[in-house]
């Protein structure tokens, strides 16, 4: 009895190896077989979804300091066009309480334009002019987009929650090497010069005034990811 068990089971394993065997050579020779190259109107539809998808994930990120848009601001973004000279930002910035009662949460969406990006050698190269607007709002009870009622009608003129603005300003990029890259591509420092809806309005009004007055410099770093 004992021997007919062992027998039994001698052959239920070499059944097994043959099987396995045999499922791996299949699962190689579907590896190694040519890919069909021809594709139904649902592939086509599901990869067109996919690329749509893709396109949403962001390509870079900021650190900016000032600008308007609070002490601190951090963000992402998206690159696009021919040469990627098109860049499209969302932000949120951190005012602190300076004399107010509490510290403010801003919120920027930036259009930047890069015309020209000329390469300067040793994996530098460099932006010689930017520009763009952005508008942005700061979150609080404080702030309103139409005046409240307890002014006269025309008082002030203007809405104290959000604030366009436009820019111009230069960049230098490094390119990190692809043997020491750990999550950035590149490496971006840019500074730029703004001024808002409300300080233009100043100045034309106000001659005394000058352009440290109405004029905002601010720095910043771009992490390129893909």
């Amino acid at each position: 009895m004992s021997w007919l068990n062992t027998n039994y089971i001698l052959r239920a394993g070499v059944l097994y190896v043959l099987l396995l065997l045999s499922g791996l050579m299949s699962a190689t020779c579907q590896t190694n077989a040519p890919e069909q190259t021809q594709h139904t109107r649902y592939d086509n539809r599901v990869h067109r979804f996919r690329r749509n998808w893709e396109r949403i994930i962001p390509t870079h990120s900021k650190i900016q300091y000032a600008g308007n848009m609070g002490l601190l601001s951090f963000g992402t973004g998206w690159d696009y066009g021919k040469r990627n000279q098109w860049e499209t930002d969302v932000l949120l910035g951190f005012i602190p309480k300076y004399s107010s009662k509490k510290a403010k949460v801003t919120m920027t969406l930036k259009q930047n334009y890069m015309p020209w990006s000329i390469n300067i050698g040793k994996g530098f190269s460099t932006e010689p002019l930017t520009c763009g607007l952005y508008v942005n709002t700061v979150f609080g009870n404080q702030f309103w987009v139409n005046e409240p009622e307890r002014y006269p009608k025309g008082y002030y003129g203007f809405s104290s929650k959000v604030r366009f603005h436009v820019f111009m300003g230069q960049r230098l990029t490094y390119d990190i090497d692809p043997q020491r890259r750990f999550m950035a591509k590149s490496v971006t420092f840019f500074y730029e010069i703004s001024t808002c809806d409300l300080y233009v309005i100043s100045a034309v009004n106000n001659s005394y005034l000058r352009p440290r007055d109405y004029l905002s410099l601010s720095f910043g770093l771009k992490f390129q990811w893909f």
